[in-house]
């Protein structure tokens, strides 16, 4: 699919945070409450706009950011080795080795929830990160707006050391973990069993640190998508396995798209 066909049926804008640090394009399509999709490497793919537009079908705005990479080009093997080297290498917005802190261009996605749910309304936001951004979602929880995040597939921080990790900051924790119990909210993380860069130390800590709070999805290997030559990775893009729509992936994917929905509706 071609980068023009893929986002075609979106309306781009560019958004700067309000300390004038970054500013990105975002992709805008839908109507109701809003839903931040942060794309997972390489960039902003087909695979992830397919997720966003059945978000947006099921009565939703997506607000789709480009973080890095080229939007709208198909994702492969080449383009997410050359995307994730850039990205290492752009330590003023992306700390992937950071065990205790988030990496700074989460306060542009805060500022970006703020902004769309003044557009949109509802009782709030959703967010999605997936990946290299998984761990984003839940870091912008100290945005009010903020209401429904989801983890899929969490690879930051980066490196054994940090399996346990994170990637957020203790005050950073402390706050959602105050909004989860003052606010009756709740997170959703999503991964595949024996996931090399999704360590099960990691989602022992998410498990340990919001408990009940915390809804984990955990899907066998075997049921991801065959024929990507990739190690099961991608729940709601790459290893969705469109073709079985009881299957473990689609449910996931229902799920998510229902969380988002019961919890940003007004």
């Amino acid at each position: 699919m071609a980068a023009i066909d893929a986002l075609r049926d979106y309306d781009r804008f560019e958004f700067t945070d309000p300390l004038k640090r970054w500013t990105r394009p975002v992709w805008r399509r839908g109507s109701g409450p809003a839903v931040i999709i942060i794309h997972e490497m390489p960039g902003l793919h087909p695979l992830v706009i397919r997720f966003a537009d059945r978000v947006a079908a099921a009565g939703m705005t997506v607000f789709c950011p480009s973080l890095f990479g080229d939007p709208g080009r198909p994702a492969s093997l080449g383009y997410a080795l050359a995307t994730i080297a850039k990205a290492i290498c752009v330590r003023r917005e992306f700390d992937v080795w950071a065990r205790d802190r988030s990496s700074p261009i989460v306060d542009w996605l805060r500022a970006l929830a703020a902004f769309a749910h003044a557009q949109c309304g509802g009782r709030g936001v959703g967010a999605v990160g997936m990946c290299f951004t998984g761990n984003f979602a839940l870091a912008m929880m100290t945005e009010p707006s903020v209401v429904a995040p989801v983890l899929s597939q969490p690879s930051l921080p980066l490196g054994g050391p940090g399996a346990a990790a994170i990637g957020l900051s203790s005050g950073e924790i402390t706050c959602a973990k105050n909004r989860l119990a003052n606010e009756d909210l709740s997170i959703m993380a999503l991964r595949f069993f024996g996931d090399p860069v999704v360590p099960d130390a990691r989602f022992d800590s998410l498990k340990r640190e919001f408990g009940a709070r915390l809804e984990t999805i955990e899907i066998d290997p075997k049921d991801a998508r065959s024929g990507t030559g990739l190690t099961p990775h991608s729940v709601l893009t790459i290893h969705l396995d469109d073709g079985d729509p009881t299957g473990p992936t689609k449910q996931a994917e229902e799920r998510v798209i229902a969380f988002f929905k019961a919890r940003t509706a007004a």
